[in-house]
């Protein structure tokens, strides 16, 4: 008969994945709006992955926290985790999404779950940004107002067409390809 150690280590790091922070709870809303359908998907996964990496458990969405990498000391912990990420993706998730979420027991799953529903890029899309892009013109907007309008559809066209992002030398072209694109 194995002994299983129960007992929690003493001092968690600040920086461990399974440090419990105060201000990680399972009622935190950590975004101001809903996951509705694929309109808003785009821009609603960046901004939990920036509120999830900003509290150091965005592991537990992209898998690389899995409950069998820790010591059967540290189970309970993750699983009261992956519990707390399941709740803020519920609590900002619309009402009618939530019968998919509630019944699932691995945030890593309902987030692999929700980018295979929603997150659907299709050429009407980017064509629709990029015609936005090529007819912009500043008008009677200061150049401040134009600057943020073309920024900010550059910056949605880049999350629906991203760039390879490696080393590689067509990396690189593809780069300087895009900064020209955007300087014209």
């Amino acid at each position: 008969m194995a002994i299983v150690d129960n007992t929690l280590p003493e001092n968690l790091s600040h920086n461990h994945p399974l440090f419990l922070h105060s201000t990680n709870n399972s009622g935190a809303v950590l975004i101001s709006w809903q996951l509705t359908r694929s309109h808003n998907y785009s821009m609603w996964s960046r901004a939990m992955r920036i509120a999830i990496l900003g509290r150091n458990k965005i592991g537990f969405i992209e898998g690389t926290y899995k409950k069998e990498d820790y010591s059967t000391n540290l189970t309970d912990l993750w699983e009261r985790y992956n519990a707390i990420v399941l709740l803020w993706i519920m609590n900002c998730g619309s009402s009618d999404l939530l019968s998919g979420i509630v019944y699932s027991s691995n945030a890593c799953a309902v987030w692999k779950d929700l980018k295979e529903r929603f997150d659907k890029v299709n050429g009407s899309k980017i064509l629709q940004l990029h015609g936005a892009i090529a007819t912009a013109s500043q008008e009677t907007s200061s150049i401040a107002t134009y600057f943020s309008k073309l920024h900010e559809l550059w910056a949605k066209f880049d999350c629906l067409a991203p760039d390879p992002g490696c080393d590689c030398p067509k990396s690189s072209v593809h780069e300087v390809f895009m900064r020209r694109q955007k300087l014209l």
